[in-house]
């Protein structure tokens, strides 16, 4: 294992290992240095230019491209610095809706956490010369939305998409002043190769991109993901006695922080009025509510007068690999037929 770096920050004594960014350093030490772009599970590009250093010697530098040397010494606020971090957050929010309190990211936006950190100057925005905030909701998607006029161009979605997912359906579109994030052809994010992982809605800063319906949870509970026998990690937000959210756990060995459309958007059936909680048998020709005992009773005896091709089983993937191979044993060797499915095929 190779040695700690040793620097100084502020003052204080930091140690972090090779090959460790400034920022990453500062942060993991409790140091914060504002930022936009940069986040842990990406690598860094250094687009946004608000997490600027000084370091002793040198010229102002971007913390998150910087990797730590030994007996560095860093100053992450001066006057200098204030002011140049203070102008480069002025360029990015000129055009940025700043609907705050209607937005679904509010009071968990990075942007509002950076622009309290360093300060906007009103009367300077109001200098700039802003271009209308004209870009199209796109609401294509059945499970988030897309509010361009809301985007800082960080580019962590298109790093998400890239490196994370491994679709790289979204990108850098036009140039200068008319820059955005699109897909090809600029066309709804229906269209194109994405695949409502939400991978991206997890990571971005700001209220660009947001799932819809979003609600507040009163509280939240971590748990294992009901789909597939992955395993994911899962956190659920509840309000009411209804699911609302739900986010990966970061460290789950299964997923590390991913999840699929069906665990980060597939839980509403949980709410549904029509979802079955109790068993249902036929009684006079009408379905009624039962007990498990009887339920499971009924079964076993109808199980005696079907074999063949009467007969099917439907084996799950939260099962054992031993369990499932009970069930399609006991639908060959007992039960004589071969109509034997799998939930990891749905």
């Amino acid at each position: 294992m190779s040695e700690l770096i040793t620097l100084t920050i502020d003052g204080r004594t930091v140690q972090a290992a090779p090959g460790t960014s400034i920022l990453r350093a500062a942060l993991n030490s409790g140091i914060y240095i504002p930022h936009l772009c940069d986040h842990k599970d990406l690598t860094s590009v250094g687009i946004c230019r608000v997490c600027l250093v000084e370091i002793e010697g040198r010229r102002p530098t971007v913390s998150c491209m910087t990797p730590v040397e030994e007996g560095m010494v860093v100053r992450t606020s001066t006057p200098d610095l204030d002011q140049t971090r203070r102008v480069n957050l002025e360029l990015l929010i000129a055009n940025h809706d700043y609907n705050c309190e209607s937005c679904a990211k509010n009071s968990h936006c990075q942007l509002q956490k950076v622009t309290r950190f360093i300060g906007v100057d009103e009367k300077r925005l109001k200098t700039l010369r802003k271009a209308p905030l004209d870009q199209p909701l796109d609401t294509s998607n059945p499970f988030f939305q897309r509010d361009m006029n809301k985007c800082v161009l960080c580019g962590i979605c298109v790093r998400t998409c890239e490196e994370i997912q491994g679709d790289a359906c979204i990108d850098f579109a036009y140039r200068g002043i008319n820059t955005k994030i699109s897909v090809l052809g600029d066309r709804p994010i229906l269209e194109s190769t994405c695949v409502s992982c939400g991978e991206c809605v997890a990571r971005c800063p700001v209220g660009a991109l947001v799932p819809k319906q979003a609600e507040e949870p009163a509280y939240e509970v971590e748990t294992v993901c009901p789909y597939c026998g992955c395993g994911c990690g899962i956190v659920v937000g509840a309000r009411g006695g209804r699911v609302v959210s739900s986010r990966a756990v970061e460290d789950s060995p299964p997923n590390q922080g991913s999840l699929c459309v069906k665990g980060r958007f597939g839980l509403g059936y949980v709410n549904s009025p029509e979802r079955l909680t109790v068993p249902l048998v036929r009684k006079d020709g009408e379905l009624v509510e039962s007990t498990w005992e009887e339920a499971l009773s009924l079964v076993a005896d109808k199980f005696s007068g079907y074999r063949g091709d009467q007969f099917a089983a439907i084996s799950s993937a939260k099962c054992t690999s031993e369990d499932n191979y009970v069930v399609q044993k006991f639908a060959r060797a007992v039960m004589g037929t071969n109509n034997i499915d799998h939930c990891a095929r749905l």
